[in-house]
């Protein structure tokens, strides 16, 4: 483990990642540790030197009593800095680290070769801040864990990925309510809104489209307008966007930061086609199963989802010669007839659930799936039908009596 003891205070650092890399420090969330970057860790350490520090007053650094503030934190990043011999880094920060990190860039901008403000703000109610303040120091961390966490991530997520979930309430509650809460002091007397535009270095601005901590309008929005030539990119993630999108977040920073050596315009394109085949997915499957299939993302299934989205939700489904109706009838036969089950009930009961087709349509559709595919994939087909709308019909039911 490598400390670095700034006046009298040890601060945990450590080091991951290409060894000649481009320098990359990490900034953690309040209430969270460097454990904060794992699900990105493997996707950045390929191209990157990644150091990750665990803020004063959390995870295996010191937490000395009183309220902290950003300017503190700044020097603390600086000493680690320091510490692992790096005279300018990309320094990526998320939430409050975020925070720290646009003061770094104003406070020392020779330290600092570039930005990402992730899922954070220039300004935060302080009276929100203070009274959590209060509570952790006077009932201690289990009286704001729950609260933190449905701040923390989207409701799908934390419903498919309750391991996840698991981990950062378990980190949550190891906090010191000393640190704890000097942090949330240091959110509280924030002012950064007036001096964003002072930062000089090239900014990107990630925001989640499920966070509630800090959505995009009026907290990301803010420093992207302020912050002179910044970019924004908004994920489909919760406040967590690191753990919640792993692979979306650590390609908008490897796109950002590599950009110079690449052609901005193919990230830029991939996202618009992956946004544009996520809204198609969207209004075909429902929002609930979308949101429960991206929730179980992993690193090892994140680059097929992300294919998928931008080919076959967007480059397929998105082609203008069939309406959406034709299209799903198409996706019943085909499935029926290569009996892949799975996709067949899903496109069954999306189509029936949302009115996409009639129940006249699925009937026709299987009656011409009997003819040229065969009499089993047929009645395969209509026994998986029937099941799904007798399920249809008692939600149905059961919706109509609550």
């Amino acid at each position: 483990m490598a400390f670095v003891t700034r006046r009298g205070m040890r601060l945990y650092w450590r080091q991951d990642g290409r060894a000649d890399g481009p320098p990359l420090l990490l900034l953690n969330a309040i209430g969270t540790d460097v454990t904060l970057w794992d699900a990105v860790l493997p996707l950045l350490a390929r191209t990157f030197r990644v150091i990750r520090m665990d803020t004063r007053g959390h995870g295996a650094s010191d937490a000395p009593p009183g309220d902290y503030d950003l300017q503190t934190l700044a020097e603390d990043a600086l000493a680690v800095l320091d510490a692992a011999a790096i005279p300018k880094a990309t320094v990526c920060g998320l939430s409050l680290g975020g925070m720290v990190a646009m003061t770094l860039a104003l406070v020392a901008p020779d330290r600092v070769s570039a930005l990402i403000a992730a899922c954070t703000s220039p300004a935060m109610d302080p009276e929100v801040w203070e009274a959590r303040r209060r509570t952790v120091l006077e009932q201690g961390m289990a009286a704001v864990a729950e609260a933190a966490l449905s701040r923390f991530f989207s409701e799908a997520f934390r419903m498919g990925r309750p391991e996840v979930v698991d981990t950062v309430r378990a980190g949550l509650l190891a906090t010191p309510a000393a640190g704890y809460a000097g942090c949330a002091a240091a959110i509280r007397d924030m002012k950064l809104a007036e001096a964003l535009g002072g930062i000089t270095v090239p900014t990107l601005v990630i925001a989640g489209a499920r966070d509630v901590s800090t959505p995009f309008e009026g907290h990301g929005a803010a420093i992207a307008a302020a912050v002179p030539g910044a970019e924004a990119l908004v994920l489909d993630a919760g406040h967590l966007a690191c753990l919640e999108a792993p692979d979306a977040f650590a390609g908008a920073v490897r796109d950002f930061l590599l950009g110079a050596e690449r052609d901005p315009a193919v990230g830029n394109a991939a996202r618009v086609l992956y946004e544009a085949g996520l809204a198609n997915r969207r209004a075909v499957l429902g929002d609930a199963w979308v949101d429960a299939s991206l929730a179980r993302r992993t690193p090892f299934t994140a680059d097929f989802q992300a294919m998928i989205t931008r080919y076959a939700w967007q480059e397929i489904w998105g082609r203008p010669g069939l309406d959406h109706r034709t299209r799903r009838l198409l996706v019943i036969a085909i499935t029926a007839s290569l009996g892949r089950w799975e996709e067949f009930s899903l496109h069954v009961r999306a189509g029936l659930g949302q009115g996409g087709f009639s129940r006249e349509d699925l009937k026709e559709t299987l009656m011409q799936t009997a003819i040229y595919a065969g009499v089993p994939a047929a009645n395969t087909a209509f026994a998986e039908a029937a099941a799904i709308i007798a399920a249809l019909d008692e939600e149905s039911g059961a919706a109509k009596n609550s």
